[in-house]
Order: C-alpha cells, then sequence, then structure tokens
C-alpha cells in the first residue's frame, strides 16, 4: 500500500490481497422486506374505506315503502341539502306512503316526486334542511379494478358497508319496464335485498352509481346504475316529474333476416324487428304499420333489434315526423311517422 506523510514518500512491496473465501450471493445483497409492509398495505386500504364510509355514510338512508299489497324497504341517498333524496324506482313505485329514516334516528314522511321505470330510478323529497348531501362522482372517469365500496341497508341491517372493486363498465341490464339499460357499472361489492336505491362510492367518497340488482345465484356479480345517467334522470324528474319519450306504438321482436333479402336490399343489419302487435290509434297505425312488418330502420337509422328502436325513440323525437323502412314480405317499403310522448309504463 501506499503511505503518504507530509515530510517524505515511502514505497513499499505490495501486501497480498486477502482471501475472501464467503462471497454473498447477489440476491442476498438485496435487503429482506420489512415484514410490517403487508400490514401497512392492508391498514391502508382499510384506511380508504373507512374515510369514504365516513364522507358518505352520513347522508345514506333507509326508505319504508307501504303499499295496498304489503310493503317493503330499501336505500337511498340525499344528494341535495334541502331534502331530495335519490333511489330506484323499484323501491318506491306503486307505494302509498313512503317513511324515510336518517342515521341520525330522525324519521320523516316522503312524497315522491318522480320515478321513472325506464331506467330504474326515482327522487323523493323530505321536508329537512341542512342535511348532509352526498358528493356526486363522474362515472366516466372511473375504471375496472378500482374500488368501489357500497353502503346500505341490506335485510334491514342499517349503515351495512361491502366494499370490492368496480369489475365492469359499460354493461347493459334489463330493466323491470322491459326496457335496455345502457352504461351499467358491474362491481363485487357484496349487495343484498335493501341495497337497492343506495350509493355506489369510489375511494375519494364520491358517489359514482346507484345501486340496482344482482344475479341470483351468482357470487360477486352486482349492479349499479351509472351517477352520470342518475344525473341527468334527476333533474328531469325535479323539473317535470317524469322522464319524456317518444313511442310509436309496436310490440315487436328481434328475428333474423334471410341472407337473400339482407343482400338483395344491401342492408346494414341481419336482422330487425318483427311487427307483432300495432296499438290502436298510435302513430304507428296512423303511418299504416301492420302487423306482420319487419322493421329495419328508422330515420335512417338501422334497427337490428327491438332496443335499437328504444334508444333512438328520445323525447326530442316527439312530434317530429321519421322515416321508418320496412320489408313487407319481400318488399322493402317506406313510412312517414310522427311519434308521440310514451304513456306512462306500469312496472312489471
Amino acid at each position: 500500500m501506499v503511505l503518504i506523510s507530509t515530510m517524505s514518500t515511502l514505497t513499499l512491496p505490495p501486501e497480498p490481497l486477502p482471501v475472501v473465501t464467503d462471497v454473498p450471493a447477489a440476491a442476498d445483497a438485496t435487503p429482506a422486506p420489512r415484514e410490517d409492509t403487508d400490514a401497512e398495505l392492508l391498514d391502508a386500504y382499510s384506511q380508504v374505506v373507512t374515510r369514504a364510509a365516513e364522507l358518505v355514510g352520513p347522508s345514506v338512508v333507509r326508505i319504508d315503502a307501504r303499499a295496498q299489497r304489503g310493503g317493503g324497504s330499501g336505500s337511498g341517498f340525499v344528494f341535495t341539502p334541502d331534502g331530495f333524496v335519490l333511489t330506484n324506482s323499484h323501491v318506491v313505485h306503486g307505494s302509498n306512503s313512503l317513511e324515510v329514516s336518517l342515521p341520525d334516528g330522525r324519521r320523516f314522511t316522503a312524497s315522491l316526486v318522480g320515478d321513472d321505470a325506464e331506467t330504474d330510478l326515482a327522487v323523493i323529497r323530505i321536508d329537512a334542511t341542512d342535511l348532509v348531501a352526498a358528493r356526486l362522482g363522474d362515472s366516466q372517469s372511473i375504471r375496472p379494478g378500482q374500488v368501489a365500496i357500497a353502503i346500505g341497508n341490506p335485510f334491514g341491517f342499517q349503515a351495512t358497508v361491502t366494499a370490492g372493486v368496480v369489475s365492469a363498465l359499460g354493461r347493459s341490464l334489463r330493466s323491470r319496464s322491459g326496457r335496455l339499460m345502457d352504461d351499467v357499472i358491474q362491481t363485487d361489492a357484496a349487495l343484498n335485498p335493501g341495497n337497492s336505491g343506495g350509493p355506489l362510492v369510489n375511494s375519494r367518497g364520491e358517489v359514482i352509481g346507484v345501486n340496482t340488482a344482482i344475479i341470483q345465484g351468482a357470487q360477486g356479480i352486482c349492479f349499479a346504475i351509472a351517477i352520470n345517467t342518475a344525473k341527468v334522470i334527476a333533474s328531469r324528474l325535479i323539473r317535470d316529474g317524469l322522464v319524456r319519450r317518444s313511442y310509436v306504438g309496436i310490440a315487436g321482436q328481434t328475428v333474423p333476416l334471410p341472407r337473400r333479402v339482407v343482400r338483395f336490399h344491401r342492408l346494414q343489419a341481419d336482422s330487425g324487428i318483427f311487427v307483432v302487435q300495432v296499438e290502436p290509434g298510435s302513430p304507428a297505425e296512423r303511418a299504416a304499420v301492420v302487423s306482420g312488418d319487419v322493421l329495419i330502420g328508422f330515420d335512417g337509422q338501422p334497427t337490428a333489434g327491438i332496443d335499437d328502436l328504444l334508444r333512438l325513440l328520445t323525447a326530442e323525437r316527439v312530434g317530429v315526423a321519421a322515416t321508418v323502412d320496412l320489408l313487407r314480405g319481400t318488399e322493402r317499403i317506406s313510412r312517414s311517422i310522427v311519434p308521440t310522448e310514451s304513456p306512462p309504463r306500469r312496472q312489471r
């Protein structure tokens, strides 16, 4: 080795390097993970769920609905400080009286503002002020795999919290009225009877959906109506008491079309709507649509099935003439039809 002195420099013969006989493997050089890492992660997850439940819990209510043929209970949540409550249509539809129980023990008689069987949403109101309103999120910003927390009153057990993830987005679900609901959220946060109408919440305590349905016999397959849909429907119910949609007055079913017919008429879809029945006095009857026709287009858009037609029958089309394309036998014909406002539907 070299020794350096401030006075002089002396060079000595090099010493032999020590022989190392036990070199640790490279993998052993990595620091061992802390034993409490998993506990810390679990604790962080618990804190997220706890915090979200604390934020939204004061807004979640129990709804008891009484009708001539008994009654039932469900959930809902306050979304304005002056007493508007969002819930499912099937929780309150057909009831004679409604009672809302708040988390603090107070009870109020509620009035029905409006319900929409087509999206299974309803708004009710209680005469109270300075309520804790749930914060509504943006269902367009959520992603599969993110934390989802459900709060409600399954089987009457109030303020029950379950947690899972957003399993999938953009599902379609058939409402009790028969209409297909689009943009439904699938989650594995456990839902049971009584959870209907309660909020599905993200990790920030924002409502991203309205819990609405489960698949009986399945495990972890539950559904919530996207909050962006609920915002639109709730605003229309508060304004008008109902949601306006257009109506043409046919009962139909989706049927496949013969390939030769599809090729001959150069159709965009290989199925259509077989008209089973035309309602008397309806726009369809006035347009000379008859049973046995196959509806293949509405206002320039193909109708491969009944759901395609229902999507096109929006409120904006009420009173506006449109062209319907039909197959009558093998002949293709067109008729002008003027949709009217859809009459109220009964829940099934």
